[in-house]
């Protein structure tokens, strides 16, 4: 059964998917300027009232489901939400290079950025800022982060300026997903957009989430766990957390990220991804239930209401949103988003400016009153996926597989050297390391030798500021089998860096699968 919201939204949403029905044979959809508009309105008002319902409980849930009364933030908060600020930095790009702009130029803002960040962002950013420019700084070589959420969270911009034009939204994706992300880690961007993109001409969940699903390889583990969600809600349509679990079975394991490495912690896309489309799913267009859904599901759980009210958003409109959310909003309209020079009217307007463009570059037309939109099918990116392998052990400092010589000096679960020519090794079986430390503005450099052999990647342990990132070294690939890692401190460092320190705290050892 439909939702109320998504009823009442009748001459507008449903009045659009019948034109589009009546249209299927023509090449054009078209659409009411004024609804355009609105609906990138409802989007963006979508993604601030998602991040702050579920703000107070990003990741308190980990393996399990929310039970229970939770705590909700107001929307004043979503100034504040990094789910927002981000994506307009790219936004930003766009709209003074233009949309041309390219992957190293969407890396170069973001290498200048000042706000916080976390895993694949801020592994992105401490890449570029040692030379490492995009595209590789969000690659497997280089970025251990590369699955996780952090693009997902992101892109929901690039979808709600691509109105039915998925293979745009998708061109999009990959020139700026690229700058943090790879693989499935693009394809949540690609994912999350391409609903978006379906949003605007479709009134049925299902239909929107399986459009989504269109714009992937049907060969990535993304894709899998999107059509396990599909087939199971639809088996068992009045029971999510039924499926929820099924979901956890499956899928809530081998997280190869440092930080969710044999923990119930998981940041990966495709996880946080399956719990946007439960949201919408079981949502079924009322906007309190899919809120609740997506938050329930735990994990980076205000990101999956963001993104997944967002979609709504686009669906509904505006003016079809809860009338306390309007008003909540229209509040803070004119108040700038951290960070950024935009407010809610300002980046508002400026996707409207670049969703025009978009149309006429596809070969549509925007009127005074109505914009016609070439029909455009989502076409599947190509496969790239990270096989980084499934993590099989994590060795602490304090193990006595490790040997060290020179003056390391134990610091809070871990070991640190600023001298030159200090030595750590471990072996270890397997297909895969990472050596996880302390990334910081004092950080230097170590050598790396694998199997007695330098690398020829050093270990870098700068890190710019507000950035909070463990990466110390990774390789995957390897042969299986015994295999030995020594790190040696060289006492040099980063001209930006205030110091030579290296500090490790574990290692965590992969296994292909």
């Amino acid at each position: 059964m439909r939702g109320k919201n998504l009823v009442r939204c009748g001459a507008v949403a449903l009045g659009l998917a019948g034109a589009a029905a009546a249209e299927e044979d023509s090449a054009f959809r078209q659409m009411a300027r004024d609804g355009l508009a609105d609906k990138i309105r409802g989007g963006w008002a979508g993604q601030m009232a998602g991040v702050s319902h579920a703000a107070p409980t990003e990741f308190e849930a980990q393996g399990e489901i929310i039970e229970g009364e939770y705590e909700k933030d107001g929307i004043e908060n979503a100034i504040e939400q990094d789910d927002l600020y981000v994506e307009m930095t790219f936004a930003a790009v766009m709209d003074s290079v233009g949309l041309d702009a390219t992957c190293e130029q969407y890396g170069a803002a973001f290498k200048e950025s000042k706000y916080r960040l976390w895993h694949a962002n801020a592994g992105a950013r401490r890449l570029l800022n040692l030379g490492v420019p995009a595209p590789l700084s969000g690659h497997p070589a280089y970025n251990i982060h590369a699955d996780d959420i952090d693009f997902q969270i992101e892109a929901d911009f690039i979808g709600l300026m691509c109105p039915g034009l998925p293979q745009e939204s998708n061109r999009f994706c990959d020139r700026v997903g690229h700058v943090m992300n790879y693989g499935d880690g693009v394809y949540g961007g690609m994912f999350v957009c391409g609903m978006y993109a379906a949003a605007y001409f479709e009134s049925d969940v299902r239909a929107v989430v399986e459009a989504g699903l269109a714009c992937i390889p049907a060969e990535s583990q993304y894709a899998q766990i999107i059509g396990d969600v599909l087939e199971w809600s639809g088996n068992e349509p009045d029971d999510w957390r039924n499926v929820w679990h099924k979901i956890e079975a499956k899928w809530n394991k081998d997280d190869p990220c440092p930080d969710g490495a044999l923990q119930p912690f998981n940041i990966d896309a495709k996880l946080n991804g399956a719990y946007i489309a439960m949201g919408l799913l079981y949502g079924q267009g009322d906007w309190e239930k899919t809120l609740e859904v997506s938050t329930r599901c735990g994990q980076d759980s205000d990101c999956n209401a963001s993104s997944a009210a967002g979609v709504l958003g686009t669906m509904l409109g505006y003016r079809n949103l809860p009338a306390a959310t309007r008003a909540a909003i229209n509040n803070i309209a004119d108040e700038k988003f951290d960070f950024t020079e935009y407010s809610f009217n300002e980046i508002v307007a400026s996707t409207e400016r670049r969703a025009h463009q978009l149309i006429e570059r596809a070969g549509g037309v925007v009127g005074e009153k109505t914009v016609s939109v070439p029909v455009q099918p989502p076409q599947a990116a190509a496969l790239e996926q990270c096989n980084f392998g499934v993590p099989v052990a994590v060795v602490p400092i304090s193990d006595s597989a490790w040997t060290w010589k020179g003056g390391w000096t134990v610091r809070k679960q871990a070991t640190s050297a600023t001298e030159a020519q200090c030595e750590a090794s471990l072996s270890f079986k397997g297909t895969g390391i990472a050596l996880v430390g302390k990334l910081e503005g004092a950080g230097g450099q170590a050598e790396v030798h694998l199997d007695g052999v330098k690398a020829e990647r050093i270990a870098d342990a700068y890190a710019p500021p507000d950035t909070t990132d463990n990466d110390l070294w990774h390789v995957h690939g390897l042969p299986d089998g015994e295999h030995t890692v020594r790190l040696v401190t060289t006492g040099q460092k980063q001209p930006q860096s205030g110091g030579t320190r290296i500090t490790l705290q574990k290692a965590v050892i992969y296994q292909a699968k």
